[in-house]
């Protein structure tokens, strides 16, 4: 009966796709997805609405939420903007993660080994090495992407794992901090290597990097030679190759610069919020980019915005410890938001239609 039922319809594929449609569908799926969540906080004897109020007064109810949701902003910014890059070519980066606790260990490395140095020098070579640790950690599985066509997919990914537990293998060994009371963590930084605050908030300098590295990407991938070589890349590598531009050496490029990125988003955790190199310095900012990347439709500056939201989310979520949930309940919110969410990018580019009984689709 089902399948008789479900046989008159089909899939079509959509025409052009409406800026309306744009808008809607991501939004949508965000609702569906906190919906569909809500069912399973129903099942624990909880009002989903009043979860995600409180939710929603704890991230932005407050000046100190406020601040606490622009400082979760600034990695989850960096690492959306990482792979938003990638997936502008059809690189599936998922290893933003790992490039991030990369980039913190190349970071640390600097504030560890030169303690001396002044801040004016410390700060520019801590971004640095930074950079070009999660750089590298984004180019070495680009190159058996390049050459070989191996799915980078999975590279990044197990990467992560490789990453983490190299940070993990530093902060319980040879980095250990002998003051530390046992607990893994590296030496505390010098004070040169800290980037500064703003005020008495938590609000580091990192936001200015951020949003540079916002506007820099911009301009690049919309007026730049450069930008339009990746998108042409992204729709087609055949009709790159035709038109003369260097596929291979963009693959590389585009994932040194996406690893870069996130990178970057591990140096201004390390130096703006732990101040030192420690186990856990992420919750799955690399995980929660490829989200916020997605929502943003992997526009720059539409990434700022989703990035506030998925920081209040991640603050929120703090919040509802207090009345018994536990903070695994946001990662169940964003696991929902991202089924919905490449569930709506289905109907982005199909639409069902009804050929009637009896036809094959």
């Amino acid at each position: 009966m089902l399948y008789k039922l479900l046989s008159g319809w089909r899939l079509e594929r959509r025409g052009a796709v409406s800026q309306v449609m744009m808008i809607v569908i991501p939004l949508l799926s965000i609702v569906v997805g906190l919906a569909f969540a809500g069912v399973f906080i129903a099942l624990t004897d909880k009002n989903p609405l009043d979860v995600y109020l409180l939710m929603l007064e704890g991230a932005f109810g407050s000046a100190y939420g406020l601040s606490e949701t622009v400082v979760k902003a600034v990695p989850l910014m960096l690492c959306s903007l990482a792979v938003a890059l990638a997936f502008r070519m059809q690189l599936w980066n998922i290893g933003a993660e790992g490039q991030l606790y990369m980039g913190a260990f190349g970071a640390a490395w600097v504030a560890l080994s030169f303690p001396e140095w002044p801040a004016v020098l410390m700060l520019p070579a801590m971004t640095a090495a930074g950079f070009i640790a999660g750089g590298i950690w984004g180019l070495l599985p680009a190159i058996p992407r390049a050459f070989l066509k191996v799915n980078e997919t999975i590279t990044t990914l197990l990467m992560n794992y490789i990453g983490i537990l190299w940070v993990d293998y530093l902060v319980y060994g040879p980095w250990k901090d002998p003051k530390g009371m046992g607990f893994p963590i590296s030496a505390p930084f010098s004070e040169a290597a800290i980037l500064p605050a703003f005020g008495v908030t938590r609000i580091h300098w990192g936001i200015i990097l951020a949003l540079a590295a916002v506007l820099v990407l911009y301009v690049v991938l919309k007026y730049t030679r450069w930008g339009f070589e990746i998108r042409v890349s992204g729709e087609s590598a055949a009709a790159a190759n035709y038109a003369g531009m260097n596929y291979m050496k963009n693959i590389m490029l585009v994932m040194f610069i996406s690893g870069g990125l996130a990178g970057i988003a591990g140096m201004t955790e390390v130096s703006g919020i732990t101040l030192r190199l420690q186990h856990g310095i992420s919750p799955g900012y690399g995980y929660s980019a490829i989200i916020i990347a997605w929502l943003a439709r992997l526009h720059p500056v539409a990434i700022v915005l989703v990035s506030v939201v998925f920081g209040g989310l991640l603050v929120g979520g703090f919040s509802i410890q207090t009345s018994g949930f536990p903070a695994a309940t946001v990662s169940m919110l964003q696991g929902a938001i991202l089924f919905f969410v490449v569930g709506g990018e289905l109907f982005m580019q199909y639409r069902l239609k009804w050929v009637g009984k009896g036809r094959s689709a």
